[in-house]
This record gives C-alpha cells, structure tokens and sequence, in this order.
C-alpha cells in the first residue's frame, strides 16, 4: 500500500504554498503566518521524537484549547503518530480508563491535574507526561521551544491511524474510534469542495477541539484552504460579535446561534461578510433557523456526522434549498441507506436506522473486534440514528434509536412530540424521554424551558393543545418546567440525565 496518505502532508504543502499569509489570528489580534504555523508544528514534532514517539504511537491530550495545541495535534500527524483528544469535562477517574486502554506513549495535560495523572501514568507504564495550560504554556511547550524544527513527514498509508477519539458512552463504556488517514483526508476534500471555499475565505472559530467538529471539520477545511482563521479558546458572545464582521465562514453548535439571536445588535451589518453559517453536533430548531434567515438573510447550512464517520450528509451549500429540521443529501462519495433491524433497506419516508458507507467511514474500534463487527451490516456502518429518506434523497434525523420511546406497545419518535412543544408560544425548548410507568412500560414525560422574556402555559393547557394534534398514546403524561435542559459540551442534550432525574415520577 502506498506511503504517501499523511494527511498532515496535503496540508502542508498548502501552508508552503501560502507562506506568508496569515494562517490563525488570536482575538487580541496577534498573527501567526502559514510559515510560522509550520515551524511551530515542526518544533512540536521534533519534542515528541525526543520523547521517544514512534509511528503508530498514541499521544493522549487533556487541554483546553490553545494554538499549541493544534500545533500538537498536527505534530503527531507529522510524526505519523496517534492522536488522542479528550474532553476537558472527563475527571481523573475516567482518564484512567482511558488512558489504560489507549495505552499512550506521552500524555499532556492541565498542569492541576498533573500530579494524579502521573500515578495513573506510571501505573500504565506511560512514558511521558507533560503539561499544557489554558494560554499553552506548559512543560510541552517549554520542550519544543528548545527544538530545532523537524522538517520530515513520516510516511504513512491512508489506512494508518491518524486519530483515537472515543465516543460520548452513553450507552456503556466509551469506545475508541479508529479514524485513518485517509477518513479524515476524504471528508475534509468532500467538504472543502461542497461548501465553496474559497482563497480569502476567513474562518471564525470558536468550537472547542476534542471533538470532530472543531479539530476535524472547522479546522481541516480551513487549513486545506490555507484560510485565515480568527481563533476564540471558547465561544464568548462580545468577542465572537466583535470578529464576526470580518469573517465568512462560522461553524456552531445550536447555542450559538440562539446566543448571537438573543443579542439585539445582531442582524445584516456584522454578518456583511458572512456567506456560510453551518451548523451542527445536535439538531437545530426549526424556529432558531427561520429567525436567523429573517435577521441576517443567511439560511444556516444544517449536516449531519458522527465520530465513526465525520460528516454523512449536508444541506446543499448552493443548487437547492436548506430545509429547516433536515441534514440534506448524502456527501459526495458516501452512501447512505435507511434499514430496518434486520438490516432490510426501506422505502422513501419510512423510519429505520440510518447506514453509512464510504471512505469517511473509521476503521473500527479499538482493540474491539467483536464490537466492530456487530455496528457493521454488508458493508454499511449502523449509526445508532433513526432518519427517514425522501424521494429525492434528502435525509431527515428522527432521532437516536435508544431515544425511541415504547409506551403501551406504540412507538414514539421524542422529536415529533418536541416539535409540537416547541412550537408552542413561551416555550424555548423541550426534551421528551421515556421513564418507568406501571401500566404502559414507559411513561412520556417532557422538560421545558421558558423562551426569554416570556413565562410558559401550564402543563395542563402544554397537554390540552398537545392533544388536538398528537396521537393520545404520543401525549406527555407530565410536563415539567426547568432552567436550562442539561447539556454536553457540544451542546447535544444530555437525555440520560433527564430520564434518570425523572425516573421515579410514575412511582406508586
């Protein structure tokens, strides 16, 4: 097979070719060029040679986000080695599961955690553990400031590990996603071409980066375009409004765009540069995308992805319409089929599980084959979602296939009920989840927030308009008002902690 699939290198020889262009900007308006970028990856790769990092070898991170981290992150592509994000929520207790089973050659982390990670390190018999602050500052950094900057790319094929990214474990223990090379390099062409980038495109970027939204999509597509990128560590709605003139291209997550709604000075004028405002990671509402259509002109570009295979399918970026509550067509080289549990392909506006086949689509998990074997179906990778497709092809997500609720021997899809709840006047959002009920073997319940600035219909008038148009056995049996609905840092709400607040509400 051949050597030369690194994608690190597809991506360098775009920064070479962009020299002097400015490749990230930090808000405080400090520029780092291209060729900079690529001397600062180089003085990383060359610190994780002199910590011993073979090709193949994992390198475990913890940190919040900073530029030297992404100059880590492409260093160990550069070293052909394995990179091993982590969110930055997970506790010493679960990196000890992870790093026991990713089993890393170097792990950096947040120097507070340092002095626990070290026990479980040496436990693990890890080789090095380094340090990386908030502002990147740390004992890595301090390492690869002392380097000479390595100048080769190791050569790897495209079916080499390029990354370790392990899911959300919401269903049991989190597994290692094995994703290639060649996935990440097929996704991040598909993408580059179909979204439209162009030279002096500026992308604002503002997602975290231990997750395939940041660290893949928002940054591949970027760098692939040798684009300058405005560089938040986290969304911050006065900074993000205050670069938001200046860029073209914004990628986020459902809150940010009903944050930036909720700011009166937002509207046409600083999105005057904008042409793509894509949106993803957890279902958008269809309300949130008719009032940023009406406030700025912009029609948010809803896609759909997953850790096992980057993104599946997009709403057209141009030559069709973006339809609110849908995730478009099938990328470019993917394919996409709607099964039933037996893995029988259905018929257009059915509901079943979605399948995914193509070169985005990982390895495998790690060092899970019995796993991996039971997720895959005649080629197709089984995502876990409930979709329907159109004639047309068009793909609409229904919802998680563990979220479908039995109440009564009747299937209920949540979304349908939370549309209907959504749309009701007071409301903000909604979650409808399953909990124990003595008589119909799961009772509905939903939890609703207040719309800003407004107070929400009590549960008996949310029921009385839900049943004129809902099915009896799909009504909530209670409805009850929260806060905030409970979150995981890419914005997806957390159902689980719900049902399980919720568990004892039909109790005798």
């Amino acid at each position: 097979m051949s050597k030369s699939g690194n994608f690190y290198a597809l991506l360098e020889k775009k920064l070479k070719a962009a020299g002097a262009a400015p490749a990230f900007e930090t808000a405080d308006g400090t520029i780092l060029t291209c060729a900079e970028l690529l001397a600062e990856v180089g003085r990383a790769a060359a610190a994780l040679l002199s910590l011993g990092v073979k090709p193949g070898d994992r390198v475990l991170v913890q940190a919040d986000k900073s530029l030297p981290n992404v100059f880590l992150y492409l260093a160990t592509l550069k070293a052909g080695a394995v990179f091993n994000p982590l969110n930055t929520a997970y506790t010493a207790a679960e990196l000890e599961y992870f790093i026991g089973d990713a089993q890393p050659t170097v792990v950096v982390v947040a120097p507070e955690r340092v002095a626990d990670i070290k026990r479980i390190a040496r436990a693990n018999k890890v080789a090095s553990v380094l340090t990386m602050a908030g502002d990147g500052s740390g004992t890595f950094a301090q390492l690869a400031a002392k380097q000479t900057p390595h100048l080769a790319t190791a050569p790897r094929s495209a079916d080499d590990l390029a990354s370790l990214i392990y899911t959300s474990g919401t269903t049991g223990r989190s597994k290692g996603a094995m994703i290639t090379h060649g996935n990440i390099a097929s996704n991040a062409k598909a993408l580059h071409a179909y979204w439209g980038f162009v030279p002096g495109d500026v992308l604002l970027h503002a997602l975290p980066i231990f997750h395939v939204h940041g660290l893949f999509v928002a940054l591949h597509t970027a760098l692939l375009n040798a684009s300058h990128i405005l560089w938040m560590p986290k969304f911050e709605l006065s900074t993000f409004m205050r670069l938001l003139p200046r860029a073209t291209v914004i990628m986020g997550v459902p809150t940010f765009y009903t944050r930036l709604l909720g700011d009166p000075s937002f509207g046409k004028e600083p999105c005057k540069n904008l042409r793509l405002a894509i949106s993803g990671s957890a279902p958008l509402l269809a309300e949130t995308h008719k009032e940023f259509r009406a406030r700025t002109g912009l029609a948010i570009l809803e896609r759909y992805g997953m850790t096992e295979a980057g993104m599946i399918t997009s709403n057209p970026y141009k030559g069709g319409k973006r339809l609110a509550g849908t995730v478009g067509y099938a990328l470019p080289g993917v394919s996409v089929r709607i099964a039933d549990r037996e893995g029988r392909p259905l018929p257009s506006g059915k509901v079943g599980v979605l399948e995914v086949k193509g070169p985005n689509v990982f390895k495998g998990y790690w060092r899970n084959p019995e796993k991996t074997k039971a997720e895959f179906r005649k080629g197709y990778f089984v995502s876990g979602d409930l979709a329907k497709m159109g004639k047309d092809g068009r793909v609409t997500i229904v919802g998680r296939a563990k979220d479908l609720i039995i109440t009564g021997g009747f299937n209920v899809y949540p979304i349908e009920v939370e549309g209907e709840i959504n749309s009701l006047p007071g409301i903000g959002e909604s979650a409808v989840v399953g909990v124990p009920h003595p008589d119909f073997g799961e009772g509905i319940i939903a939890v609703v927030t207040a719309a800003p600035g407004h107070s929400v219909p009590s549960e008996a008038e949310i029921i009385s308009t839900l049943s004129q148009r809902l099915a009896k056995f799909k009504l909530p049996k209670r409805v009850f008002l929260a806060g905030d609905l409970p979150r995981n840092a890419m914005g997806k709400v957390q159902k689980a902690n719900l049902s399980k607040q919720y568990r004892e509400t039909f109790k005798a």
